[in-house]
């Protein structure tokens, strides 16, 4: 009897899959490859090390996240996709060859104010529609000129901005954006980008120079259709094992609370996966998992460590035998859909408990 608990089987040929399928869309671009969030969640030296000779730059949200690919001897551009935090960091930024987004006034006075080693690399950050972070479309000139006239600058300046509906492809809204993007960046430098993963497969008129792709990397749709039918794999299997199989009696409760009660006889699996993995406590009762070629359905309520299927009567199923939690036999897409949460959510918040297994 041999039982593994909660492990993301992690595959780098699935992703180097997805980099080509990437690539065949948008064969004029280059590609900045997003591995924020320990890469989506899918661990980011892994990642990183694997795209490497793929990918023409890396982007992180954290000054962090940009050190850890340096120590890992990752020598590719790397981008920080919110900018820095502090002035203190613009040296680090300097010494390490680290790329920034500027979007305030208080990112643009700490570069004109700071002495540096020397100039870095600066992507003009500007708000066409997503209001979250960015210059305003009527100041984006004069923070051009600025970043041109100042000393701590190279001179090729970058414009990169973020479509909020990408997904929505009956909305006008996307291509509004696009409009908006193209006008105020016409004449100045052509190193542009603001197609990430939904522009990237929905919006060929928005890949420009740079495309920046993020959870479609990981072969996961950033819409309900499933990731597979867009000819991605799904570069992580979550897996665990069934620790016992149990008779169950008609009208008996299982789990916390007694929530969910056998409308008959029936055949209990237990697997080692909880919330204490990662997996959410509220997943709705009735959501699946695979095990054994079929799909049988979560009943009761997750557990820290535990959660509980309704096996059916007459099962074959046995101790030590592999349950799926998501992965190519049972899509992350569909889990998200009858949960109600986002696939980017289930993926980046598994906890350091989960085994990771790095295949082919």
């Amino acid at each position: 009897m041999f039982m593994k608990p909660a492990t993301a089987k992690i595959s780098s040929s699935a992703l180097k899959h997805n980099i080509q399928v990437i690539r065949h869309k948008a064969p004029k671009s280059k590609i900045i490859a997003v591995v924020k969030a320990n890469a989506y969640g899918h661990g980011v030296v892994f990642v990183s090390s694997t795209l490497a000779p793929l990918v023409d730059c890396f982007g992180v949200a954290r000054l962090e996240e940009a050190l850890a690919l340096r120590s890992n001897g990752i020598i590719k551009p790397i981008v920080l996709l919110e900018g820095f935090f502090s002035a203190k960091d613009l040296a680090i930024l300097a010494v390490n060859n680290l790329q920034t987004i500027v979007h305030c006034e208080e990112q643009m006075q700490a570069l004109e104010q700071s002495t540096l080693p020397n100039p870095i690399k600066v992507w003009l950050k500007i708000d066409t529609g997503m209001h979250r972070l960015g210059v305003h479309l009527e100041q984006v000139e004069h923070f051009y000129q600025r970043l041109k006239n100042c000393k701590n600058v190279l001179p090729q300046i970058g414009f990169i901005s973020h479509f909020s509906r990408a997904d929505e492809l009956q909305s006008d809204y996307t291509q509004r954006q696009l409009d908006r993007f193209l006008s105020v960046t016409q004449g100045k430098e052509q190193e542009r980008s603001i197609a990430a993963s939904g522009g990237i497969l929905f919006w060929q008129q928005s890949h420009l120079e740079w495309i920046r792709p993020g959870i479609i990397m990981y072969g996961i749709s950033p819409n309900d259709i499933v990731g597979q039918q867009y000819d991605l794999k799904p570069v992580m299997t979550l897996t665990s094992s069934l620790i016992a199989v149990r008779s169950h009696k008609k009208g008996e409760p299982v789990g916390y609370g007694g929530s969910w009660i056998s409308p008959q006889d029936t055949q209990i699996g237990v697997v080692a996966i909880g919330y204490g993995d990662g997996y959410p406590r509220n997943i709705p009762m009735g959501t699946p998992v695979y095990l054994n070629g079929r799909l049988v359905p979560i009943v009761g309520r997750v557990s820290m460590d535990m959660l509980t299927v309704d096996l059916g009567q007459g099962c074959q199923d046995k101790v030590g035998d592999e349950v799926i939690l998501w992965g190519k036999e049972l899509p992350i897409e569909e889990i998200a859909r009858q949960t109600g949460l986002l696939s980017y959510e289930l993926i980046t918040k598994l906890t350091p408990r989960v085994i990771t297994e790095y295949i082919d």
